[in-house]
């Protein structure tokens, strides 16, 4: 047979035992078409499974009608990224036993006790250390003052005994002076009293005159006699003399009376004074006469009552 005569054979119909098989053929692929459709929409939620299939056909004598095409598939979006998971929640701790929470509790109890008693301790060292301190500085303090006291209490005295000395020398050369004083008193009455009586100063007028004198003892009497009279209370600084000049008649009485040197002592004066005028009448001597002039010295330590 001819190329064309062959061409010819394969387009024209086929016989009527070829039309069945092709309708099983088409049953097959449509029945293929719609497994991909399905698997095209499923293909996401399950792992895709491969089918294969195995189409037998023998060379047709006639042209076959084209196929159809396959339907489009459908646009199927791409799914939204799944939100990340949150985070897990932090592990919550098991719950103590109770024997266990009580011993921690109490393992807090006694470090706190024991903290305590340490701060305690110290601050009764830091206490104790403060108040020896303070002792020793006390002690310090007594022992420096007792010193400056006894100090002052030492210059005190012998300031005191420097006074007292000078005072005494200063009442003993006031004694000398007042002794000497009075003597030369006495020996100036004496000669007054000679030339009262002796007059033309004859060695028997003067004789009579010196034994006319007092008596060694007449300045006892006097003083025996004035010294109840004297009323002096006060206190007198040292022992100043007043000295007092008297004149008194033949019979003792007491005619007059002068302050010749002051005591230095108002008060002192005038209860001399007092005690000559409260006295009136002065002792006779051992010759029975009375000098008419007579010079004493008062001094309240001896003669106060």
């Amino acid at each position: 047979m001819s190329p064309a005569a062959a061409a010819r054979d394969q387009l024209l119909p086929q016989p009527p035992g070829g039309l069945l098989r092709g309708a099983a053929l088409a049953l097959l692929a449509h029945a293929a078409m719609l497994a991909a459709l399905t698997l095209a929409v499923q293909w996401r939620s399950s792992q895709p499974q491969l089918v294969s299939a195995e189409l037998w056909s023998a060379l047709p004598q006639a042209a076959a009608p084209p196929a159809a095409p396959p339907p489009a598939e459908p646009h199927v979006p791409e799914p939204r990224p799944a939100p990340p998971p949150p985070a897990p929640p932090p592990p919550r701790p098991a719950a103590q036993a109770p024997d266990a929470q009580i011993a921690i509790e109490e393992a807090r109890k006694r470090q706190a006790e024991e903290e305590q008693r340490l701060q305690r301790e110290a601050r009764e060292a830091r206490e104790k250390a403060e108040r020896l301190q303070a002792e020793r500085e006390r002690a310090a303090k007594e022992r420096t003052e007792k010193a400056e006291k006894a100090e002052k209490a030492a210059k005190a005295e012998a300031a005191r005994r420097e006074r007292a000395a000078r005072e005494e020398q200063r009442e003993r050369e006031r004694r000398k002076a007042e002794e000497k004083r009075l003597a030369e008193a006495r020996k100036q009455q004496l000669e007054r009293m000679m030339g009262q009586v002796g007059g033309s100063g004859s060695t028997q007028g003067a004789s009579a005159a010196v034994s006319s004198g007092p008596s060694a003892s007449y300045a006892g009497r006097l003083i025996a006699a004035i010294k109840p009279n004297v009323v002096f209370t006060a206190t007198v600084s040292g022992n100043p003399a007043a000295e007092v000049e008297v004149r008194a008649g033949p019979s003792g009485s007491i005619l007059s009376r002068r302050l010749v040197r002051s005591s230095g002592n108002k008060d002192w004066d005038e209860a001399v004074l007092r005690a000559i005028d409260r006295t009136s009448t002065l002792p006779r001597d051992v010759d029975g006469r009375v000098p008419p002039l007579i010079l004493m010295a008062f001094r309240p330590n001896e003669l106060g009552g």
